[in-house]
């Protein structure tokens, strides 16, 4: 019981939707759909300088605010190394992002969304009304090689008869090249900041880093 407060507790558009935090999220949400309002699914990709400045939190109540306007949302946990989406969702941790890239330990998992074969071993219902998420499986020896396969292609691609959102928390791109690879492949990415702690040099380097493979950076969230 203890576990499930906290975990809803995080996501603070579903557990207290008049703070001043859930409406800062709703903003958020609103002014990115202002920024691409094509027809198509919107890719949006979560990332930060460092670790523990508030890129999971940020990406898991986005996704929700998403969800909560009608909007079949789908989170991904993009890192295949430290990822907290399980825990924040109280979700078993495979199968997962790395069991769909690699291909090991899917096989025979019968998938509970028929129409969706592919990918509906891998997506688990929230708690959330029409929000999904994807976990990041077993813990892969090589994220960086499985972000570039062409599996991830075929995963955005599978997922568009799917989700109208889909939001993938990725690793802090100071750190690991992961984010800044996944970057080309999305329509947009949100750079996390942590108030009085992110330095605006280790900002523009990994803004520049995301612009130099062609992604494209909407915009930074200053955060705590």
């Amino acid at each position: 019981e203890k576990r499930r407060k906290k975990k809803m507790n995080s996501i603070m558009v579903d557990s207290d939707i008049k703070s001043p935090l859930a409406e800062a999220i709703r903003t958020l949400r609103t002014n990115i759909q202002f920024m691409n309002p094509s027809k198509g699914m919107q890719t949006i990709l979560v990332t930060s300088t460092l670790a523990s400045e508030g890129k999971s939190w940020v990406s898991s109540n986005l996704a929700a605010a998403f969800a909560q306007t009608g909007k079949t949302t789908v989170i991904i946990d993009a890192d295949m190394r430290k990822g907290v989406l399980n825990k924040i969702f109280d979700l078993p941790l495979t199968p997962g992002l790395s069991n769909y890239l690699s291909g090991v330990n899917i096989s025979s998992i019968k998938s509970p969304f028929t129409e969706h074969p592919e990918i509906g071993t891998i997506i688990q219902r929230t708690e959330i009304e029409n929000l999904f998420a994807i976990t990041l499986g077993d813990l892969p020896p090589n994220p960086s090689e499985l972000i570039l396969a062409e599996e991830m292609n075929n995963l955005i691609d599978e997922l568009r008869d799917f989700a109208d959102v889909v939001i993938f928390d990725g690793t802090p791109s100071l750190l690991v090249t992961d984010s800044i690879i996944l970057s080309r492949l999305v329509n947009s990415t949100i750079i996390v900041a942590e108030y009085n702690r992110t330095k605006k040099n280790d900002l523009k380097q990994v803004k520049e880093a995301i612009t130099n493979v062609g992604g494209k950076v909407a915009g930074i969230v200053l955060n705590k």
